[in-house]
């Protein structure tokens, strides 16, 4: 494969000019990087963070785990996905703003260490109802491992779980890269702000949209194609989004919003409501509601007249 790419391929390095371009084309890329004040920073890595998420993967799916003593493995990989996400965590710290003391540095990432690890338990609850509700929800589903092991659905949720809880923290950058790794892997994009609650039940999913300030009660179900999105941002004076502001619709319990679906703005569906596919939705509705669009109509045409 090389031999083949190398016919397509110059050498460039005896270019004078072009190597003088690059040369200082370099050199203001690299000058500008400087005075931005953080020339010098290391910034997290995604290939690292797709680690991290793996490895936290196996610890809040134990039954994953087969032979041993689980609670050893599992205490070892947690371990090892900790100290991996310490170093991601100090340099998204450093990117994010300056430290006079090294030991106050540290101690952020100890101190936001701790709070991740106490969490723990209460994803692995939360993704044990997102498993169930997709296994229970989706007919074609053979078992709960084979939930675990192949639903994209659950792969985004878990995802979304782990960035979400960091978000809450104040983590900075970690979180969206986190929520950028499922998009990438499922097509399914959830803002690490937005809320979901238990028993999330996301099917198929590519397309899926979830807006920052999106709110999902539980047992929600969702389909593939659904935007939970925002309508026109306000800009400010200097014609930039403003910031802050709730932009996108809260789910009651127990909705569920089919295929190709669009709900847009800081509207409210009522608990146990269904939006048809394809709906096109920007008002609140009552609890218990069903949205669907007009019946298709039937037109014969002749001769291509009134077309």
């Amino acid at each position: 494969m090389q031999r083949q790419l190398a016919q397509f391929s110059i050498d460039i390095g005896t270019g004078q000019r072009l190597s003088s371009l690059i040369n200082s084309s370099v050199g203001r890329i690299l000058d500008g990087n400087t005075a931005s004040g953080r020339g010098n920073v290391r910034t997290p890595s995604a290939e690292t963070l797709e680690s991290i998420v793996s490895g936290l993967a196996v610890v809040l799916f134990p039954e994953l785990h087969s032979g041993g003593s689980p609670q050893q493995k599992l205490a070892q990989q947690l371990r090892l996905s900790l100290s991996q996400l310490g170093l991601e965590l100090r340099h998204a710290l450093e990117s994010s703003r300056d430290y006079d003391d090294p030991r106050e540095l540290e101690g952020e990432v100890t101190r936001q260490l701790e709070q991740f690890t106490e969490a723990l338990p209460e994803l692995r609850r939360l993704l044990a109802t997102d498993a169930q509700a997709i296994h229970d929800g989706d007919p074609s589903s053979r078992s709960r491992l084979e939930v675990l092991l192949s639903s994209p659905g659950l792969l985004a949720m878990l995802h979304h779980r782990i960035a979400h809880q960091l978000e809450g923290q104040g983590v900075p950058l970690l979180p969206r890269m986190i929520a950028s790794l499922a998009q990438r892997a499922t097509g399914i994009d959830i803002h690490p702000a937005a809320s979901i609650g238990e028993g999330c039940f996301i099917d198929h999913g590519t397309g899926v949209v979830i807006g920052e300030t999106a709110v999902v009660g539980r047992n929600a179900r969702i389909y593939q194609g659904v935007t939970l999105g925002a309508r026109s941002i306000p800009l400010d004076e200097q014609g930039r989004a403003v910031r802050g502001l709730r932009r996108h619709p809260q789910l009651g319990d127990d909705v569920t919003i089919y295929s190709g679906a669009s709900i847009l703005g800081p509207v409210e569906i009522g608990s146990g409501s269904v939006i048809g596919g394809n709906v096109w939705l920007t008002r609140s509705v009552e609890p218990g509601s069903r949205v669907v669009q007009h019946d298709p109509r039937t037109v014969k045409f002749v001769a291509g007249g009134g077309i």
